[in-house]
């Protein structure tokens, strides 16, 4: 047999070498850096108010393979109609739940927040050039998207804004058809949370710059190919199209509208909702993110596009208005500032990459992502200090029945936990709004009024309080109410 020439030899040798040159490569080292950041950042957030209802409804939509469109969890809301804006991933939410209990949601918010980081990276490189930049960049936008890290809805629309903002980069810059995504982005969007509404205002942002061509000192406009510009309408029309593929209809494309227009008690009341404090560590570093970005065009004369600036101006009064959208604020800033500091740091040269130490830091990645991963016990432990979990015990224990009134914080968990006691009040604002009992609920709990109204309006046979709350201290002044129950979390009085 004669032996194989010296090319045919190299060409085998290359073929398994360039595999592990892209598989060990530094963008895909630096890319895996970000994954125990989001894992770390993660690990003791298993626990939130809203995370139970969302449970309970994934379990029910799974066991009956209907989408409930009218609520059956409370006794106060009258059986009201319901929009299932976040069903789908409520969906995932429970399938979590059902492969490994807390281990496993904490396993959906750490994969999430991996990919919500990991797509803001990529999303910076491409928009920069500069992958070193960008991975700078995707650490700011670690630092303002940790205001959303829980095991809700909101994470999976904030990859889903990031997808659009990539499919419309490489749209423009690339190939229009990459435009035809966004269809399937918002069918996707549209079930799994309310804010699909922003993603078709920045889609319109981009729609409406690609019309004009200017440019007054370093801020620049440059017109887009018309072609280039039909297939981004026919995309849009075709994303409006797809937002009926809803179980909700009409209700569900205009629940956003509804959202702003309408639920003043919702957005004045609900902390997350609350105006930015600018002193705060995430408000300095949105002040600073601001004047680098200026800076660099004031001093500097770096080009600042008009669609930039317009998303700049969104998303700053989007994150000054409303402290949980610093995460939007983050995702359309930070790309800005990427791309002025691109030139200012040596691209990356494939061919100076070095294999071995990026397989090195890969596998650090690896042991730190298995060394992170906090125990059951851990995650049993960070329930009982949020939720009412021994409180929930003893009136299960207690047989303690007839209506109830809740703690707002408490609801979402005694729907998932005892579902056998319907809530007075849960952490769906927008239904309890909806149907009044948000505002008599506030009243009561902040002592504007007589406190035996709203006890006898409702029949209430017992209370489960946090044991910090006011209404704690006033109820057993009230005559006829004693407690029976307390620990370091929660309280209850029964009449």
């Amino acid at each position: 047999m004669s032996a194989a020439s010296p090319m045919a030899e190299d060409k085998r040798i290359s073929a398994p070498l360039r595999i592990l040159q892209k598989c060990f490569s530094f963008p895909v080292m630096q890319a895996c850096l970000l994954i125990p950041l989001a894992w770390l950042t993660s690990r003791a957030r298993v626990d939130d108010s809203d995370l139970w209802w969302h449970l309970k409804m994934g379990q029910v939509i799974c066991a009956t393979h209907t989408i409930p469109l009218v609520d059956t969890f409370s006794y106060t809301a009258g059986h009201h109609s319901l929009v299932p804006q976040e069903w789908l991933a409520e969906v995932a939410i429970f399938s979590a739940w059902k492969f490994a209990g807390l281990p496993g949601l904490m396993l959906w918010l750490c994969l999430f927040t991996s990919l919500l980081l990991i797509a803001g990276y990529i999303f910076c490189t491409l928009y920069s050039g500069n992958v070193k930049v960008a991975f700078f960049g995707a650490v700011l936008i670690w630092l303002f998207s940790t205001v959303a890290f829980s095991i809700r809805p909101q994470v999976i629309a904030y990859i889903l804004l990031i997808v659009e903002l990539t499919l419309i980069h490489l749209g423009r810059t690339r190939n229009p058809r990459w435009f035809f995504g966004l269809p399937l982005v918002f069918a996707l969007w549209i079930n799994c949370h309310g804010s699909f509404m922003l993603g078709l205002i920045l889609a319109g942002v981009f729609l409406f710059t690609s019309f004009f061509s200017f440019q007054f000192g370093s801020l620049l406009s440059r017109a887009w190919n018309p072609q280039c510009r039909r297939m981004l309408i026919w995309s849009i029309l075709l994303s409006l199209a797809a937002l009926f593929a809803n179980p909700g209809g009409w209700h569900q494309i205009l629940y956003p509208f509804d959202t702003m227009l309408h639920m003043h008690i919702l957005l004045g009341a609900v902390e997350e909702w609350a105006p930015l404090n600018m002193t705060v560590p995430r408000g300095i570093v949105l002040l600073l993110v601001l004047l680098a970005i200026f800076l660099q065009v004031l001093v500097r004369r770096s080009e600042l596009f008009f669609d930039e600036l317009l998303l700049l101006a969104i998303g700053t009064w989007m994150a000054v208005s409303h402290q949980r959208m610093l995460i939007v604020f983050g995702i359309l800033a930070v790309p800005v500032l990427s791309r002025q500091f691109a030139a200012s740091w040596d691209g990356y040269d494939a061919k100076k990459d070095r294999i071995w130490p990026n397989a090195m830091m890969i596998g650090i990645c690896l042991i730190t992502l298995y060394l992170a991963f906090p125990s059951r016990q851990f995650l049993e432990s960070q329930v009982e200090v949020q939720s009412p979990v021994k409180a929930v015990q003893f009136i299960q224990s207690s047989h303690l029945s007839g209506p109830m009134l809740n703690d707002y914080s408490f609801g979402g968990y005694l729907i998932w936990a005892a579902p056998e006691h319907p809530v007075f009040i849960d952490g769906r604002t927008d239904l309890y709004e909806w149907s009044g009992i948000l505002g008599e609920y506030g009243s009561w709990a902040m002592m504007q009024g007589d406190p035996r109204l709203l006890l006898e309006k409702y029949r209430i046979h017992f209370c489960l309080l946090d044991r910090r709350s006011t209404m704690a201290q006033v109820l057993p002044l009230l005559p006829g109410w004693k407690q029976v129950y307390a620990d370091s979390q929660a309280v209850i009085f029964a009449r």
